[in-house]
This record gives structure tokens, C-alpha cells and sequence, in this order.
């Protein structure tokens, strides 16, 4: 069993792009520019985005943060969103979610520009990315891909199950894996809270990729030896003994799973640092104006 090391994989892309943002500064442009909406003070929201501005700092980007309360009405957000797409010395921003429920998330997401949409939600990217054209991919389904090509994992006719079809997962992970590309030339199956019998699919998976938002969900009767898992779940689960008063658990039950798999992330650990790493990514491809020229 080989754990797949986010972490260090995150770290390696990181650095990466600091070589790269150095060469683009001797070069005399300016710094890629990444700026982050928040709503409310939601603890993970929070902890996410204060990750990211750390993130920037290691790489050379320039950040700017934009907290505002709950009560901040739409308009006001779709005003702030419409001042962000006009400044040109912001190369991409993102609106962190989950917003307050009197916001349409959905009225949010499609007023971000397009060419700054570095979480890669607007149906314009998504549509792109379905069309196999260059876009901004949503930041975790393509630190998957990253994981899986830099491991060297073998996807070409294999079987993907995914668990789980949410926008910001679930479907374009089931579109990518499908992709006639490396990463991808799997056959792909997706399946969700309303899926019969869903070990008889999992327990068929060369790949299985979780992301159900269900800690330990997967269990070891529900794959078969051999399998690479992919665990996209992080669950806060109450915990007294930590200073944080939770830990991080994932959709796999990984001691379990562990000794059956040939390869599995950890949570935490795993896909999250790459994330971030994706979401850097992205703002430097908005910089270099590689996706949209």
C-alpha cells in the first residue's frame, strides 16, 4: 500500500510556482494578484480562506481578503463581485462557500467574470471544461488529476467509480476521468444517495473516488484488494481530547481500507492541501492569460 502524499505533492507545486512568479517578476510584470470573499465566520470558511492568503505569500502572489457579516444583502455582494471583475489588478478571485440562505449562490457564481473565475464554477469554465477546451478546473477535481498522474497510477481502462455528484466535485471528476487524456480513459461510473446496492458498484472499482461528505462511509467489504481510493471527505467530528475540539475524518474508513488498497490518501492530508495548490495554479494561469488569450 502506497499513501498518496498530498502535502508533499502540494508543497512540490507550490514551489513550482514560486519559481515561476520569480521568473515573471525578473521579467519586470507584476505579481499574479488572487483576492477572496467572505461571508460570515464560518470556522472552516475561515480557517480556508486564511489558508489561502498564507498560500500566496509563499508563493509571491499578491491577496487582498473582502470579510463581510451575514447580513450583507445580494446586491451589495453582487456589487462587490462586479468591482472585483473590472479591477485589473486582480487576476482572479473567489467567492468562498457556503454563503447566508438568503444569497443565491448560483446568481453569485455566474456574476464572477469568466477569465477571473479561479474555482473554475461558471458554467462558461464548465461547459469549456465538458468541450475538452482550455479552462479553469474546479481546484480539487484537478489536484486529483495531479495526484494521480505524479504517482504514476494507471488510469487508462480502469474502472472509476465515483461516489458523489456535486458540482464542485462529484460531476467533473466523473467528466475528467472520462477524458480521453492521462489522467482518464476510464470507464466511469457515478453514484449517489440514490443508487441501489451501491457496494455491488464499488466492489467493481479499480478507482474509487469518495466524496459523499459521510465519514467512514466506505468500508473495507465495499472494495476489492488492489484499489486505488481517493478520499475527498473531511467531516469535523467532535473530539474533547483536541485543542480544536474536532479531527478531520474522511468518507473512507482508512484503517480499514488501508491494507487492501494499493494506493490512498489520507485525511487529513490528502486531496485538501492540494486544493489550495490548484486554486494557485489557476490565478497564475489567469496572469499569464493562458486560459482565455
Amino acid at each position: 500500500m502506497t499513501l498518496l502524499d498530498g502535502k508533499k505533492t502540494s508543497e512540490a507545486i507550490q514551489q513550482e510556482i514560486a519559481a515561476e512568479v520569480a521568473e515573471l517578476k525578473a521579467g519586470g510584470a507584476r505579481a499574479p494578484h488572487l483576492a477572496a470573499i467572505l461571508v460570515g465566520n464560518d470556522g472552516g470558511s475561515v480557517t480556508y480562506v486564511n489558508n489561502k492568503v498564507l498560500a500566496c505569500e509563499r508563493v509571491g502572489f499578491a491577496s487582498s481578503l473582502f470579510h463581510y457579516e451575514d447580513t450583507i444583502t445580494e446586491a451589495e455582494l453582487l456589487n462587490k463581485i462586479e468591482a472585483l471583475n473590472q479591477d485589473d489588478a486582480i487576476d482572479g478571485f473567489i467567492v468562498q462557500l457556503p454563503l447566508p440562505k438568503h444569497i443565491d449562490p448560483e446568481k453569485v457564481l455566474e456574476a464572477i467574470d469568466p477569465q477571473k473565475d479561479v474555482d473554475g464554477f461558471h458554467p462558461m469554465n464548465v461547459g469549456r471544461m465538458v468541450a475538452g477546451l482550455p479552462a479553469y478546473l474546479p481546484a480539487t477535481p484537478a489536484g486529483i488529476l495531479q495526484l494521480l498522474e505524479r504517482y504514476k497510477i494507471e488510469t487508462s481502462g480502469k474502472h472509476c467509480v465515483v461516489i458523489g455528484r456535486s458540482n464542485i466535485v462529484g460531476s467533473p471528476m466523473s467528466i475528467l476521468m472520462a477524458k480521453s487524456a492521462y489522467p482518464g480513459n476510464c470507464t466511469v461510473t457515478i453514484c449517489h444517495s440514490r443508487t441501489v446496492d451501491l457496494p455491488s458498484y464499488t466492489r467493481q472499482a479499480d478507482i474509487i473516488i469518495a466524496a459523499i461528505g459521510k465519514p467512514e462511509f466506505v468500508t473495507a467489504d465495499m472494495v476489492k484488494e488492489g484499489v486505488v481510493v481517493i478520499d475527498v471527505g473531511t467531516t469535523r467530528v467532535p473530539d474533547a481530547s483536541r485543542k480544536s475540539g474536532f479531527r478531520l475524518k474522511g468518507d473512507v474508513n482508512f484503517d480499514e481500507v488501508a491494507p487492501k488498497s494499493s494506493f490512498i490518501t489520507p485525511v487529513p492530508g490528502g486531496v485538501g492541501p492540494l486544493t489550495i495548490a490548484m486554486l494557485l495554479k489557476n490565478t497564475l494561469k489567469a496572469a499569464k492569460k493562458e486560459v482565455y488569450a
